[in-house]
C-alpha cells in the first residue's frame, strides 16, 4: 500500500518538475511564437538542420509531431524504449493502459505505439537529444527545414501518394502527409543520402535495413483505430498534428513546445511541499559544463520514504536512473546506468535479516550477494569473459579456466580487477561492497544517493541517473 502510493505520489512530483521548471520557458514560447533563437552559441544553419531532420521528415505529420515533441526527453525515450523491451507480451489495449500509467511525457507515450520509431531514437540519443534541442530553440526553422526537405523529395519523384500515404500540396511552401488509412499507418523507411535528391548524411545517426535508392518502402501497419476513438488514453496518434502556418506541434488542437525546462538558459529549478502526512521535494538541473541533464524527486511520509532521480549527457552517450525506497521494515532499490554500449541493472533489499543484491550487465556479466544479520557474507560474480569469482565470510575465490583457486586478502582485490567486467569500478572493501545497496557495485549503477543528489544539484556528474524509473 505504502509503495503504490509513494510511487504514484513520486511520479506526481517527477511531473511538476517539468511543469514547474516550463512555466516562463512556455508563457515566452506563447509570447513570440515560433520565432528567435533561444539557445546558446551559434544557431544552427539551414543546411545543418535539414541534415537533422532528414531521417523523419517525410514521416506523416502526425508522426513528425511526435517524434520532435519526445525528442526534447532523451531520458524519457531511452527508459521508455527499454521498458518497452521488457513488455513484449504486451500489446493493443494491455499495452496503451500500461503505458498510461507511467509519468512519461505524452509525446514519448505516443512512440509507444511505434516500437521501431522509438527504438530508432534510443539507439541514436546524440541524434535524438540534438534534434530535441533544435527543435526548441529554432522552431521555426525546424518546420522550415522539414518543407524543403519533402520538396526536394517530391522533386526527384520520390514523395508521392500512395496505399500508404497521402500527400498534399497545401500551399506553394507547404506539402501535408497523412495516411492513406486514418485506422492505420505505415512508418515510411528511406535512405536520406537518396530520397532527397541530394545526399544528406545525418551526424550522430546510423540506422539499419533502409532500402538503397530513392523508393520510400514501408513497414507493416499499425493500427491506430482505438486511438482514433478515444480508447484509454488522450496522448494517441489523432491527438497530434504539424501546424505548418504559424505554430508547430499541435497537442489536442493547441501547440506544443515539448520540454520547455531543458535548454533556453535554465539551470535549475527545485520546489518542495510539506502536508499533515508529509512532504515531497523535486529537483531540475543542467550543467553546461559537463553537458548533463538531471532530475529527481522524494516524497516522505509518515509510513517512509521513495526517491526517484535520472539524468543524461547528450554529449557522451551516458544515461542512468535510480529509484530507492524504505519504510519501517527496511529498505529497497533498484538503479540502472549505460554508457558506451553497455547497460547494467541492479537491485537490492535490506531487512532485519540481512541485505541481498544482484547486478546484471548487456555484456554478460553478473554478480549475486548477501548479507546475513549475524555479519556473514556470501558473493559470487561472472565477468564478460568468462572469469569466476567468489567470496564468503572472508576468504575468496577465482576461477579463469583453470579451476577454483582460494586467495588471500580482502574480497575487495577482486573488486578492482578490471577485467571482472563487474567489479572495476568498485572502491568499497570487504564482500559488503556487493551487497550493502547503497555503495560498492550499487553506486556504479548510480545508486539512490548517487543519483538523487545529481538530480538536486542540478546536473552534476557525467549523467548516471537518467532514464528513472516511476
Amino acid at each position: 500500500m505504502f509503495r503504490t502510493f509513494t510511487k504514484q505520489l513520486l511520479a506526481t512530483v517527477l511531473s511538476l518538475l517539468l511543469v514547474v521548471g516550463a512555466v516562463p520557458s512556455e508563457a515566452r514560447a506563447q509570447q513570440t511564437g515560433s520565432t528567435g533563437y533561444s539557445g546558446q552559441g551559434a544557431p544552427l544553419s539551414a543546411g545543418e538542420l535539414q541534415q537533422l531532420v532528414a531521417p523523419i521528415a517525410l514521416y506523416p505529420d502526425a508522426l513528425v509531431a511526435q517524434v520532435l515533441g519526445a525528442s526534447t526527453f532523451p531520458d524519457q525515450v531511452a527508459y521508455a524504449d527499454d521498458w518497452l523491451h521488457q513488455n513484449q507480451n504486451l500489446t493493443g489495449n494491455a499495452l496503451m493502459q500500461a503505458v498510461d500509467a507511467q509519468s512519461w511525457d505524452p509525446s514519448v507515450k505516443a512512440l509507444t505505439q511505434f516500437a521501431s520509431v522509438l527504438d530508432n531514437l534510443a539507439k541514436n540519443l546524440s541524434w535524438t537529444s540534438a534534434l530535441g534541442e533544435a527543435y526548441h530553440t529554432q522552431t521555426a526553422d525546424v518546420m522550415a527545414a522539414i518543407q524543403v526537405l519533402r520538396a526536394k523529395a517530391q522533386a526527384a519523384g520520390n514523395l508521392k501518394s500512395s496505399s500508404q500515404i497521402v500527400v498534399v500540396q497545401q500551399a506553394p511552401q507547404t506539402i501535408v502527409i497523412q495516411s492513406a488509412n486514418p485506422q492505420v499507418v505505415y512508418v515510411p523507411v528511406y535512405s536520406p543520402t537518396v530520397v532527397y535528391g541530394t545526399p544528406y548524411v545525418t551526424p550522430g545517426y546510423s540506422t539499419t535495413a533502409v532500402v538503397a535508392t530513392g523508393v520510400i518502402a514501408f513497414g507493416a501497419g499499425i493500427a491506430v483505430g482505438a486511438m482514433m476513438s478515444g480508447g484509454c488514453c488522450g496522448w494517441g496518434y489523432s491527438s497530434w498534428n504539424c501546424g505548418w502556418h504559424g505554430t508547430a506541434v499541435v497537442y489536442h488542437g493547441g501547440a506544443y513546445y515539448g520540454n520547455n525546462a531543458w535548454h533556453g538558459g535554465y539551470y535549475g529549478s527545485s520546489g518542495s511541499a510539506y502536508g499533515p502526512n508529509g512532504s515531497a521535494h523535486y529537483s531540475n538541473g543542467y550543467n553546461p559544463s559537463t553537458g548533463t541533464y538531471a532530475r529527481g524527486g522524494t516524497v516522505s511520509n509518515g509510513y517512509g520514504s521513495q526517491s526517484a532521480a535520472q539524468a543524461y549527457n547528450p554529449r557522451t552517450g551516458a544515461y542512468g536512473a535510480t529509484e530507492q525506497g524504505s519504510n519501517a521494515n527496511g529498505s529497497w532499490g533498484s538503479s540502472t546506468a549505460s554508457k558506451n554500449g553497455t547497460t547494467v541493472n541492479s537491485q537490492h533489499q535490506t531487512n532485519a535479516n540481512g541485505t541481498t543484491g544482484q547486478m546484471h550487465s548487456s555484456n554478460g556479466a553478473s554478480a549475486y550477494g548477501a548479507t546475513g544479520k549475524n555479519g556473514n557474507s556470501a558473493a559470487v560474480g561472472e565477468s564478460a569473459n568468462g572469469d569466476k569469482y567468489a567470496a564468503a565470510n572472508g576468504k575468496t575465490y577465482s576461477n579463469t579456466g583453470s579451476g577454483w583457486d582460494q586467495k588471500s586478502g580482502s574480497p575487495s582485490s577482486y573488486n578492482k580487477s578490471s577485467s571482472s567486467g563487474w567489479g572495476g569500478q568498485e572502491k568499497s572493501g570487504g564482500s559488503s561492497a556487493m551487497s550493502s545497496g547503497g555503495g560498492g557495485w550499487q553506486s556504479r549503477s548510480a545508486s539512490a544517493r548517487g543519483s538523487e543528489s545529481m538530480g538536486r544539484s542540478g546536473g552534476g556528474g557525467w549523467g548516471g541517473g537518467g532514464r528513472g524509473r516511476r
